[in-house]
């Protein structure tokens, strides 16, 4: 992986299988496998990084989300998505900002999470808008 200002204060090495769900109070990097569920504390800006030698079989829901490795499942990074060079990721990806290196291989629906709410936000607007001109007519 490229390097980054993350700072992982749990590795999974790459002889390790965790089997089970993982709730997470600070970020991660994995290097080995997991078969469970990955989940960070809505209100924290964790971090999960799956090494190139990584593999998860479960869904990962995080602030920020990098994959070098693979994961079969979906993913749900509130911020930002990062999808390196041989990558390979099977299952819907949810994210705020999305970077894709050449040669990742994704499978499944890829929707901005902003993009959602930006418009629900604006179609409200306008309703309150046409409610409070037709209210003045």
């Amino acid at each position: 992986m490229a390097a980054s200002s993350e700072k992982f204060d749990t590795i999974v090495g790459r002889t390790t299988t965790i089997q089970g769900n993982l709730m997470l109070l600070d970020s991660v990097r994995i290097d080995g496998r997991v078969v469970g569920n990955i989940e960070a504390a809505p209100d924290c800006k964790i971090a999960v990084a799956i090494g190139p030698t990584g593999e998860v079989t479960g869904d990962i829901k995080a602030h920020r989300v990098m994959v070098a490795g693979k994961v079969f499942g979906h993913i749900h990074a509130v911020d930002r998505v990062e999808f390196q060079k041989d990558s390979c990721v099977q299952g819907d990806v949810s994210y705020g900002s999305i970077a894709v290196e050449h040669g990742a291989n994704l499978s499944g629906l890829i929707i901005q999470n902003k993009t959602l709410d930006v418009s629900a936000s604006g179609a409200q607007a306008a309703i309150q808008s046409a409610q409070s001109t037709q209210n003045t007519r």
